[in-house]
C-alpha cells in the first residue's frame, strides 16, 4: 500500500511543471515526519551557491572551454564510496537493482544506434568486430551484455576491488572469456596509453565509448570528453546516461529515491555534479563531437523498470559521434 502511494506521488510530481515542484510535494506529505520544507529551502541554497560558481568560473581566466586536460577524472570521495559497495554489484535486488533493470533499455540503445553507423553485419553477434570501452564499469553490468552481442569490450574502473568482482564474475561465463576485459585505470591513463598492455591502448583504438551513470560522479568533465575523443576512433560513438540538473532531478533522484525510498545508497549522488542535456551537448561539440539524439529516460520504483518517455527532466541517454578528420577538413577548406 506504501509502495502504491509513493508510486502515485512520484508520477504526479513527474507530469506537473517543475517550478511548482516543491509547493506540490509540501502538501503531499507522507507520514514519515520528513520536513519537505527544509527540502525546498536546501534546494534553494544549492540553486544560490550554483549560481556563484558559474560566475566565478565566467569571470576566472581558466574557463571551462580553455582548461587543460591533463587533470583527473577521479573524485577520491566517489572512489571511497564505491568501494564499500563493490562487493554488491550483483546483487539485482539490492543496491544496484535500478542498474541492473537499466540494462532493458540501456543496451538496446547501444546496440541500434552502433548498427545504424555500422552497416555490417554479423548473424548472431550484432556488434561482432567493434571494440568498445565501458568507462566507469564498476562490477561490469553493462560489459557483459555488450560482450554476449559479439563486441570487443575493455571495462575500465579505478576502483580495484570492482574490477576484481567482475573479472570474477565474467570468469563463470566461458563465452566471454575472448571479448571482455578489464583494467583497474582510469580514462585518463589509458589514453595516455599508461595501461596499454601488449598494445598501445591510446588514441583512435575503439568503436565506441560507454560511460553510462558515470558522468554524475566525476570531477573533471572537460577532461573526460577530451579523453573520450582522443580514444575513440574518426566516427566513433559516445554513449552516455546520466540525470538532469532539475528540480524535479532533485526532488525525486536525490530526496526520494535516496532518502525516502532507499532505491540506492544515500549520498550517492551530488546534486551540484547533474548535468542539462544543453550543457553537455555543448561541452561534447566543443571537443569534435557532434550529438545524434537525446532521449528522456524513467523509472518507476514500484515495478523496478525503466522506460523511455519525452521529458528529459530527471535521467536521459545521449548518444554522440566523433567528428571525422574528413570532416574538419571540409570546414577548413570551407573558411
Amino acid at each position: 500500500m506504501y509502495a502504491n502511494k509513493f508510486g502515485r506521488l512520484m508520477f504526479g510530481l513527474y507530469s506537473r511543471r517543475t517550478a511548482a515542484v516543491c509547493g506540490v510535494v509540501h502538501r503531499a506529505t507522507g507520514r514519515s515526519g520528513f520536513s519537505w520544507t527544509a527540502v525546498c529551502k536546501q534546494r534553494t541554497l544549492l540553486l544560490q551557491r550554483s549560481a556563484c560558481l558559474e560566475t566565478q568560473q565566467q569571470s576566472s581566466a581558466c574557463h571551462v572551454s580553455t582548461r587543460s586536460a591533463s587533470q583527473t577524472t577521479v573524485d577520491p570521495d566517489e572512489v571511497r564510496r564505491f568501494q564499500s559497495l563493490a562487493s554488491k554489484w550483483w546483487d539485482e535486488q539490492g543496491e544496484f537493482a535500478a542498474l541492473h533493470a537499466m540494462n532493458d533499455l540501456r543496451v538496446p540503445f547501444i546496440r541500434d544506434n552502433l548498427l545504424n553507423v555500422h552497416r555490417t553485419r554479423h548473424p548472431g553477434k550484432p556488434l561482432g568486430g567493434l571494440r568498445i570501452l565501458d568507462v566507469g564499469c564498476g562490477g561490469g553490468l553493462l560489459t557483459e551484455p555488450l560482450g554476449r552481442l559479439g563486441a570487443n569490450v575493455l571495462g575500465i574502473d579505478p576502483v580495484e576491488d570492482s574490477i576484481g568482482t567482475a573479472q570474477l564474475h565474467t570468469s563463470k561465463d566461458p563465452d566471454l572469456g575472448n571479448r571482455v576485459s578489464y583494467c583497474a585505470c582510469t580514462l585518463e591513463e589509458l589514453s595516455a596509453g599508461e595501461e596499454g598492455g601488449e598494445e598501445e591502448q591510446g588514441e583512435g583504438q575503439f568503436d565506441a565509448v560507454v560511460a553510462s551513470e558515470v558522468v554524475e560522479h566525476l570531477a573533471d568533465l572537460e577532461t573526460f570528453a577530451f579523453c573520450c575523443g582522443h580514444v575513440l576512433k574518426p566516427g566513433g560513438s559516445l554513449f552516455i546516461t546520466t540525470i538532469n540538473k532539475t528540480n524535479l532531478s532533485y526532488a525525486l533522484g536525490i530526496v526520494v529515491a535516496e532518502q525516502l525510498l532507499r532505491i540506492v545508497p544515500s549520498g550517492t549522488h551530488d546534486w551540484e555534479k547533474f548535468i542539462s542535456p544543453e550543457e553537455l551537448e555543448r561541452l561534447l561539440e566543443s571537443n569534435g563531437f557532434s550529438v545524434q539524439s537525446v532521449q528522456g529516460m524513467l523509472y518507476n520504483p514500484v515495478s523496478g523498470a525503466w522506460s523511455w518517455t519525452n521529458s528529459t527532466s530527471i535521467n536521459y541517454a545521449l548518444h554522440a559521434v566523433k567528428v571525422r578528420d574528413d570532416h574538419h577538413t571540409e570546414q577548413a577548406d570551407e573558411s
